[in-house]
Order: C-alpha cells, then sequence, then structure tokens
C-alpha cells in the first residue's frame, strides 16, 4: 500500500500573487521574441542612490558575519535620528529601542500580523489592499475582513465603515497611505479619526507607510502624514517601512517595524531572533542611503507625477475614465471586459502590437470579497512616459482584438 503525502491544507489554500501571477507567461512571450511591458509589478525604474552602490562595492569585511536580530544599532540609530525625526512632528521622537531592522517591508508586515493576533482572530484590511495582507493573514491562520472601496468614491476611506466592520475577534486594522494599490492619501486628520475609532474599540493601527515619499500635487519634500505623529496612538501604533521603493532599491530586502509600543517591539524581536538575523550588507547600504540628497527625491516625485499624469490622460483618451492617484505609482483601472483576469493572460500570451505586449496584474486578487475586482487591473507607473503612452495603445488594441474574439 502506498501512502500519498501531500502538503497541508493551509498551502493548497493560500492566495496565489496576482502580481506575479503571469510570470511563466511573460517569460515565454518574451522568449518568443515579443518585447512585454511590466506594468504588473512595482519595480522603478529610477537609479539607485549612488551611495547605496558604492556601499556594496566598498564593503571589505574578511567574514560576512550576523548582524544582531534587531538590525546594526548604527543603522537603528541613525533611522531614528536622521529619518524618523522628519516624520514625527511635535510627538517625542522615535528611537533606536523603536525600531526592528526586518528583511523587507514585508518582513516586517508579517511580524506586526503575528505579534498582535492569535490564530482565530480577525484583522480589518480596506480592499482592494495589498495582496500580501491576505498571504500573511492566512500564513497566520488570521481572517482579513474587508471593508470595500469604490472606484466611483476615489477609493476613500471612510472611517464609519471601518467602526462598523468591527467585532469581538477584530484585533487590528492594516492599512496603508499612501494606498497600494489605489493611491490613497490619508490626511493627518483622517489618520486621527481612525485611531479615535481604534482606541475606543481596544485594536491596533497597522500603518503601512513604505511610499511615504510618493505624494503628488503637494508642495516639493512633502511627505505623507505618518501614523507616528498622531497623538495618543503611542500605544496601538505599529508603521512598517522599507528602503524598496523609497530609494529604487527593491533588491535590498531591508525594512523595519516602528512601534512605541514596547510589548509590540518585543514580540516582532522575539520573531526577528527565530530567523536569527537581517541582511548584513544590505543594511550598510540601507544607512549610506539616509545621505541621500533631498534633490533625488524632489527629481523622483516630479517623475512620477508626470507619468501617472501621462497615463490618466491616456486611459482617458481611449474611454476609461480614473481618479488620478494622489500618492504611491500605481493605478486601479476598471476595464470594459467580463473577466480581467482571463484579458491579462491572453494580452501577454497570445497578442501584440508589432511585437510588443502588455502585463498587468487582475485586481480581483486585491479583494477579499467574492467577485469584487472581476473587471478591474493595476497598473504601476514605473516605465519610461514615451513607454507608458504606448502601453496604452497596445491596450487600446488589445481590447479591440479581445472583444472581437469574444
Amino acid at each position: 500500500m502506498t501512502t500519498t503525502i501531500t502538503p497541508s491544507s493551509r498551502g493548497f489554500n493560500a492566495p496565489t500573487s496576482p502580481i506575479r501571477a503571469l510570470e511563466a507567461a511573460s517569460r515565454a512571450a518574451v522568449d518568443a521574441g515579443k518585447t512585454v511591458h511590466f506594468m504588473n509589478i512595482g519595480q522603478p525604474d529610477i537609479a539607485t542612490p549612488r551611495g547605496m552602490i558604492d556601499a556594496y562595492r566598498s564593503y571589505d569585511e574578511k567574514v560576512l558575519s550576523y548582524s544582531p536580530s534587531d538590525g546594526y544599532p548604527a543603522y537603528r540609530e541613525a533611522l531614528a535620528s536622521n529619518y524618523y525625526d522628519k516624520v514625527v512632528g511635535s510627538l517625542p521622537p522615535i528611537t533606536a529601542e523603536d525600531i526592528v531592522v526586518t528583511v523587507g517591508g514585508s518582513e516586517a508586515l508579517l511580524f506586526a500580523i503575528a505579534a498582535v493576533t492569535d490564530p482565530g482572530d480577525d484583522v480589518l484590511v480596506c480592499e482592494p489592499y495589498y495582496t500580501n495582507y491576505a498571504g500573511y493573514t492566512h500564513l497566520l491562520g488570521v481572517t482579513a475582513s474587508p471593508v470595500t472601496t469604490h472606484v466611483r468614491d476615489g477609493y476613500q476611506i471612510d472611517p464609519a465603515m471601518i467602526e462598523s466592520a468591527i467585532t469581538e475577534k477584530t484585533r487590528a486594522l492594516v492599512l496603508p497611505t499612501p494606498g497600494n494599490p489605489t493611491g490613497v492619501v490619508l490626511s493627518l486628520g483622517d489618520l486621527e479619526k481612525i485611531t479615535e475609532i481604534c482606541l475606543r474599540h481596544g485594536i491596533f493601527f497597522i500603518c503601512d507607510e513604505v511610499y511615504r515619499e510618493f505624494v503628488y500635487d503637494q508642495p516639493a519634500g512633502t511627505l505623507a502624514p505618518s501614523m507616528l505623529a498622531v497623538a495618543g496612538a503611542e500605544d496601538i501604533a505599529i508603521v512598517i517601512d522599507s528602503v524598496s521603493k523609497r530609494y529604487s532599491a527593491c533588491g535590498a530586502r531591508v525594512g523595519c517595524l516602528v512601534t512605541r509600543n514596547k510589548d509590540v517591539r518585543r514580540a516582532a524581536l522575539h520573531f526577528a531572533q527565530a530567523r536569527l538575523s537581517p541582511a548584513t550588507v544590505d543594511q550598510l547600504a540601507g544607512l549610506a542611503a539616509l545621505s541621500t540628497p533631498p534633490e533625488y527625491f524632489t527629481d523622483v516625485i516630479e517623475t512620477y507625477r508626470e507619468r501617472r499624469d501621462v497615463l490618466v490622460a491616456g486611459l482617458e483618451s481611449i474611454g476609461i475614465s480614473v481618479p488620478a492617484p494622489q500618492g504611491a505609482f500605481y493605478i486601479a483601472v476598471p476595464l470594459p471586459v467580463d473577466d480581467a483576469a482571463d484579458f491579462c493572460s491572453w494580452l501577454v500570451s497570445e497578442f501584440d502590437l508589432d511585437g510588443e505586449t502588455l502585463c498587468m496584474a487582475p485586481l480581483g486578487g486585491f479583494y477579499s470579497t467574492e467577485g469584487l475586482g472581476r473587471n478591474e487591473v493595476r497598473m504601476a507607473y514605473v516605465l519610461d512616459k514615451q513607454v507608458i503612452s504606448r502601453c496604452v495603445e497596445i491596450l487600446e488594441a488589445g481590447l479591440a482584438a479581445y472583444a472581437e474574439k469574444e
């Protein structure tokens, strides 16, 4: 008798990433000679600050050793004094002892949810949301309960809807600002209202702020308001951060969890000790990144603002009206199709316009509510303006060809 050994049902039923779902099909298209324009993934083409690259090149230790589990003290101290001092406003400063360095922002998110929940608990998410919110809650045996936002309202978040969704099982709210995939930026007033709700119900507020610098239609140097600047939120605020998008350094895999709550920080450190340490050389590159001149961000934000405007205007020109994102570099786009996942797969696998095609992320996987996002996609405007214009042309031609096929 042969015994069949299978993985856990949790593994089989884990949500797949809509961002990377078309990776194999895209590779096949490239191997077949097509030019694929990747708007499915937030991989910036902006140059990484020279200081980070030089830090990698100048590393010359005899042994590549472990770092402390919560990150090098020098890096945490520099983050606290050279970066978060600009974020917290008039509140007491963040210290090195409020920070745990993580393997990317994703690990910080995992640690944060794990630190405040037990299996069977719920966390609230505003859909559409970053897909790892569902992935990590599933991994931890926690339910991601959705509060739905809509394109007709510009995906704005209503604090009253958040409060009405809280139950006795709710342990935390997980919310990004600027938002991925919506581009919504919460004001300090919004954060304060939501904080009051969380305090009233005794739940944590996990705020994903990895796109903090990416704010448009604001004076140069403006940062998105941070939970770290909300008075009274010290015990419930947990901030997720990362160097990935801020410095166009997605491969560096350095993030951090920031909280003034000592018990949460201690729990996160326990998880950090279990995985041993964050990357040694990448932290040195992250430390070097803190010396990046302000002009770098001025230029980067202007570049993304122009790209956003080209994409929004291009979509409008082919009959697709979308609200301009306030921040980050993604846009959620409703398409005139019944099944965006099928359309995206067909577009990259079977369609091309003079040898070029387009890869987008179907938005259905960014929702928990069954059926929502079925006709939507996420587009990342991380490509040159001319390429974005070409992508709109490909999309228009692809939609027409797909309609004829149907």
